[in-house]
This record gives C-alpha cells, sequence and structure tokens, in this order.
C-alpha cells in the first residue's frame, strides 16, 4: 500500500475513532451507556442528525451551535476528533504496516480519552484502564509471535512491573500519586519496555518533567497554588508519546551531555 494511502486510512481511522472518544469522555465518568441514547445535544435533547454527526465537518456546518436550540457546542468535539486523527498519523508513520501497530492506535485512543477525562474530572476511570491489562498483550501477541519477539514482551513486563512500584512507594508518600496514576502505570510500562529500557527511562522520566514544568507555570501565572490538585495522567501520557517517537534521539543526546566524546 502506498505510504499516502495508508497514512489516509489511519487518518479516517482516526476521525472516526476520535468521534466514538467524544462519547466515551462525556459518558464513562458519569456511568451512563456508550450506546444508548444515541448523540444529542445535552441542552434540548434532540438528537444529532447524521449530516451533522460527521467528525470535525458537522461542528463546521452547524458553526459550532445545536441546529435546534442554538446552543454552543464546545469546540473540544472536533479537537478530539482532530487530535486523535493527527494522533493516530503519526503512530502509523512511526510504526508502518507493523504487527505493533495495532497495540499503539489503542494505546493512542486510550490516551486521548483518559487525558480528557481526567482533566475534566481528575479520574482515571476503571472501565478504561483495567480492560486495556487484557487487551493490550492481546494485541501485541501477534507481533511476538510473528517476530519471535519474546525479548520485547519479557522487557515489557519487566518495565510494568519496574513502574508499577514506582508509582505505588510514591503513592504512599503523603502527597503523593492517586490510585489512578498507579493502576496506568504497569500499562504505559508495558508499552514503553516493549520498545525498549531507554523508552522506559525517557517516557517515565518525562512525565513527572512534563508535569513540573506546567506546575511552575500555572503557579507562575497564580491559575494554581501548591495545594492546587493538578491531574498527572495527562503528563504521563504525553511522556509515552514523547518517548514513543524521540526517546532514542533523547537518550542520545542526555548521553552525550553526560559523556562528551573528545
Amino acid at each position: 500500500m502506498p505510504e499516502l494511502l495508508f497514512l489516509s486510512a489511519a487518518g479516517l481511522l482516526g476521525l472516526a475513532i476520535g468521534s466514538f472518544l467524544n462519547v466515551v469522555i462525556c459518558r464513562v465518568p458519569r456511568d451512563q451507556s456508550l450506546v444508548r441514547p444515541g448523540s444529542h445535544c445535552p441542552h434540548c435533547g434532540h438528537a444529532v442528525r447524521n449530516r451533522h454527526n460527521i467528525p470535525v465537518l458537522g461542528w463546521l456546518l452547524l458553526r459550532g451551535k445545536c441546529a435546534d436550540c442554538k446552543a454552543p457546542i464546545s469546540p473540544r468535539y472536533p479537537l478530539v476528533e482532530a487530535g486523535t486523527a493527527a494522533l493516530f498519523v503519526a503512530v502509523a508513520a512511526k510504526f508502518g504496516p507493523s504487527w505493533e501497530l495495532p497495540a499503539y492506535l489503542y494505546l493512542a485512543a486510550v490516551a486521548v480519552a483518559l487525558a480528557a477525562i481526567d482533566l475534566d474530572v481528575m479520574r482515571l476511570p476503571d472501565k478504561i484502564v483495567l480492560p486495556s491489562y487484557a487487551i493490550a498483550p492481546i494485541l501485541l501477541l501477534p507481533a511476538v509471535i510473528a517476530e519471535h519477539n519474546w525479548h520485547a514482551a519479557v522487557r515489557g513486563l519487566a518495565a510494568a512491573g519496574l513502574l508499577y512500584a514506582g508509582y505505588w512507594i510514591l503513592a504512599v508518600l503523603p502527597k503523593g500519586m492517586g490510585g489512578g496514576d498507579v493502576k496506568l502505570a504497569p500499562l504505559l510500562g508495558l508499552y514503553l519496555g516493549w520498545l525498549g529500557w531507554s523508552s522506559v527511562v525517557v517516557g517515565a522520566f518525562a512525565g513527572f518533567l512534563l508535569g513540573g514544568v506546567v506546575g511552575v507555570a500555572l503557579m507562575t501565572a497564580r491559575a494554581a497554588t501548591r495545594k492546587s490538585r493538578i491531574p498527572f495522567g495527562p503528563f504521563m501520557l504525553a511522556g509515552v508519546f514523547l518517548a514513543v517517537f524521540a526517546a532514542a534521539p533523547i537518550a542520545n543526546w542526555y548521553t552525550d551531555l553526560l559523556l562528551p566524546t573528545a
């Protein structure tokens, strides 16, 4: 398959998945069904027409307003759809038509949903995290079998255990990590460990670095204080994808910084 066609297909899939993720983000924290009722305006309750349910384009056609009651529709809906599509294209470009690709596309979808929910309600729902413990290994299994990549699987399991232990220790400290972060850490460790130990180190460290930088920026802007609760899940997930796309150059840069060549 030509690369342009392959990436276009990934982008279209991302748009469709992003549209579904909007439902997940809205309903999972409220323990609502993902199936019934169908898409509808939260203000007037009218069902969204099929022609308005097209990812991104539907919001643009409606000019960000409900077709019936004219209530504003949050721009987060097209942003989630476009963001998921962009992330799917990036992941597809990174892994190509490989056995690992479905697993990392699943991670991308889960990351978008969890990050948005954590920002909304400061919670990482078990309904998304816990089933991923079964889904992720199943999606990686074809790569293990087809590529005889057992060492990557073992490394992933080891990294999952290490990240769980590290986050559990942080959780028992005063004002430590939340329980959702602890539950998410092993899943991210599995994905990072599959790629290599440099990815584990970069991904884990980057989450704390990004969280610290944003926290300092918010306090500097007086948008938060030291006592403010800031969801950490989005930073964990951002750190993982930074490692997915750039672990090798970051690790090489850091090594050269510590051990400069003559």
